[in-house]
């Protein structure tokens, strides 16, 4: 163990005296690193954020059909639902006894690209994404007029709206040409504060909004001639006919699984309740491959980085065989080269995966706020998981073995080939 300890203190020594050449190889072990590991950190965070899209809810319930259809158009708002369900089932729903809050919601129309979401103040209320946070305003308040709108975060600066100013829905969330509810235009009260989510890519009405704009529309299209101002719309009874779908949460979380097959055999009409964990389990395993692509491209970068570790050393050893020769005449054993040689490798790769993980750390403290601010991507400071343990532990091993390669080199390096000074 001391003639370890002595040889630990003699590879940095001459690591040291070599050190304007050697700080190439850390830095650049570094970068590969910090690559690596950023890919690892940015996949699992964004992972976590994009399954906890919707944190807090135990049920998704819509008409019947794919489970994964229902959490696209429901949570994401991508696609349409092939069906909606009453409003009379929504209310029994929420009037059962083991379920806490529900959260209705309407789709259907668009403004310039993006969703209108009608629902409740449920919504605001009960609403909770990644671990539990709750949607907050920015700006303003939550729709309480008939024709009050509450923008996303990324709509409002993608558009550059304001409060107090009056914008025109659409209906449909598809096509290029698409018919405008121009009779009845909505004052931008609220602007959210960036989650992250489809909640920043959104526009948020009432449900009694939703009826309002459709009174005078049949089909799909406007009645002809049939013009009902916004007052008159306003006297008329807004209760919705139907839904899109229903977020519910339960008092007991133990009630999900009975609650669920109710829910598929409900006698009233078809329904389909999903348990959005599995769900957006499901949907990312359909998109992880991008990031096996990208971790794979990472990797090969680090091995890119040690490799030049390995051949650095190599190139230097022309210049080291009088020392190691040396240290052979001084008593030192072939094993005690290659242990020499070893260590100094294991220290250059210590030295950049530390230099990796500061580098790391000091980027996510840095760009975290300008990266939730501008592309709604939300990054914190956390200690190491299991993932970039075992890619650090992995870049540890790589770099020990690579430096084998000059340390075998310099172990059949003979003591007369040391010696002997060639002119």
């Amino acid at each position: 163990m001391r003639c370890f300890r002595y040889l630990l203190f003699l590879a940095g020594k001459s690591a040291w005296n070599r050190r304007g050449t050697l700080v190439l190889i850390v830095f650049s072990i570094a970068l590969s690193t910090t690559l690596l590991l950023g890919m690892e950190k940015l996949k699992t965070q964004i992972r976590e954020s994009f399954v906890q899209s919707v944190s807090g809810t135990d049920l998704v319930v819509g008409a019947r059909g794919g489970d994964m259809q229902l959490m696209l158009y429901a949570i994401f708002h991508l696609g349409g639902a092939t069906n909606n369900m009453g409003w009379d089932s929504a209310r029994s729903i929420a009037e059962r006894d083991e379920v806490a809050w529900t959260i209705p919601i309407s789709l259907g129309d668009s403004h310039k690209g993006y969703p209108v979401v009608a629902t409740s103040n449920d919504f605001f209320d009960h609403y909770r994404f990644r671990g539990g946070r709750q949607i907050e305003l920015a700006q303003g308040r939550r729709p309480e007029e008939l024709f009050d709108v509450t923008l996303g975060a990324e709509t409002a600066k993608k558009l550059g709206y304001a409060l107090g100013q009056k914008i025109i829905l659409s209906h449909g969330n598809s096509g290029t040409h698409l018919t405008e509810h121009g009779d009845k235009p909505f004052a931008v009260t609220g602007l959210l504060a960036p989650t992250g989510t489809p909640v920043d890519r959104s526009l948020y009405i009432s449900l009694e909004a939703m009826e309002a704009i459709h009174i005078n529309w049949r089909g799909g299209a406007p009645v002809p001639g049939l013009r009902i101002t916004p007052e008159q719309a306003a006297r008329f009874n807004l209760e919705p006919k139907s839904i899109t779908a229903m977020l519910v949460g339960l008092k007991k979380r133990s009630q999900v699984f009975a609650l669920q097959r109710e829910l598929n055999e409900w006698k009233a009409e078809p329904l389909t309740g999903v348990m959005p964990g599995v769900a957006m389990d499901q949907i990312w395993s359909m998109v992880d491959t991008g990031e096996r692509a990208l971790l794979l491209v990472s990797a090969l970068v680090t091995v890119a980085g040690l490799a030049g570790l390995a051949a650095a050393i190599l190139a230097g050893l022309g210049e080291r065989r009088r020392e190691l020769a040396i240290l052979r005449s001084a008593g030192a054993k072939p094993l005690d080269i290659l242990t020499l040689m070893a260590c100094e490798g294991g220290l250059l790769v210590a030295t950049g995966i530390i230099g990796g993980f500061s580098v790391l750390y000091l980027l996510v403290a840095a760009i975290s706020p300008l990266l939730a601010d501008n592309y709604g991507i939300f990054l914190y400071l956390s200690l190491p998981s299991a993932g970039e343990w075992a890619l650090a532990g992995g870049i540890c091993l790589a770099g020990l073995a690579a430096s084998l390669i000059p340390a075998f080199r310099a172990y059949r390096m003979s003591l007369s080939d040391g010696l002997t000074v060639s002119l």
